[in-house]
């Protein structure tokens, strides 16, 4: 059997160039990555859905090989490069899906009512969602986790081990560790910190926000997550109808990354049902 057509593209945009990648054909899938990573982070998602959609892999503006800007990049500008990137290549039938800092990307995008959106997956991420806005019982336990479990990601760092990644990669899957850390090492000369700092100001909304939004949307967190508190989006699905939460147990930040099976058997039953 062939391998799914692939191409390789630049979108011109008014300060930057982003670059992306489409593989297969079929249904449209485009994936937003997270911090650390760019459009190689989804490797393990294109080579399982290219046979059957079309997979549309980006590296956000400052993200190599995306052009860098000399300031770095604004996260503001995210939705809009999103929306650009969906014209350019004119789809019309659009899944979103999103990890961690994309998925700022995403809800802002889908919050401008698309057309064409017809599922919205968030992986690890509340995007523009702020968790300090969660309802009980979820808010309460958020405190806690802001103590024990948050203060672990600087911890980890300094062990050598990426916090996106997580622990439980580097010592169960070295490897794959080590591919994660390689990704994330593509950008190193962008300030990923100075990235997540222009972030967290985004982060503003209600969860009762997210109802304009007319399409399913699927939460999959990582039990062992470390970066984003996974209960949140049990909280945030409660008020949000067309919403619905997935757990992936022995998992971190990274769900898609370090349990692949588990995570497109997930998104891949979610696609289906619509």
């Amino acid at each position: 059997m062939n391998p799914p057509a692939r191409r390789i593209g630049q979108l011109e945009r008014p300060d930057c160039r982003i670059h992306y990648e489409v593989t297969g054909e079929g249904p449209a899938i485009v994936f937003a990555h997270g911090l650390g990573g760019n459009h190689l982070s989804w490797f393990q998602q294109v080579a399982h859905f290219a046979p059957r959609y079309t997979c549309v892999t980006f590296a956000h503006r400052g993200f190599a090989p995306s052009s860098a800007l000399s300031d770095g990049p604004n996260p503001q500008d995210y939705a809009g490069d999103l929306a650009a990137l969906i014209e350019h290549l004119k789809l019309d039938d659009v899944r979103i899906v999103a990890q961690s800092m994309g998925g700022w990307s995403a809800v802002e995008y889908a919050l401008t009512q698309p057309r064409g959106l017809k599922a919205l997956v968030m992986a690890c991420t509340t995007g523009t969602i702020d968790p300090l806005k969660i309802g009980e019982p979820e808010r309460s336990r958020l405190n806690e986790w802001l103590q024990t479990e948050a203060p672990k990601a600087p911890a980890l760092f300094g062990r050598g081990i990426h916090p996106a990644a997580g622990e439980r990669m580097a010592a169960e899957q070295p490897a794959m560790h080590l591919l994660y850390r390689h990704i994330s090492d593509l950008n190193a000369g962008l300030n990923v910190m100075q990235v997540g700092a222009r972030l967290m100001p985004m982060r503003t909304r209600a969860p009762e926000e997210l109802r304009s939004v007319a399409c399913p949307i699927l939460f999959i967190s990582g039990d062992e997550d470390v970066v984003i508190p996974p209960f949140a989006a049990d909280a945030i699905a409660r008020v949000v109808p067309n919403a619905k939460v997935a757990h992936i147990a022995d998992a971190g930040h990274s769900t898609y990354f370090e349990r692949p099976q588990a995570f497109n058997a997930i998104v891949e039953r979610f696609l289906g049902e619509i």
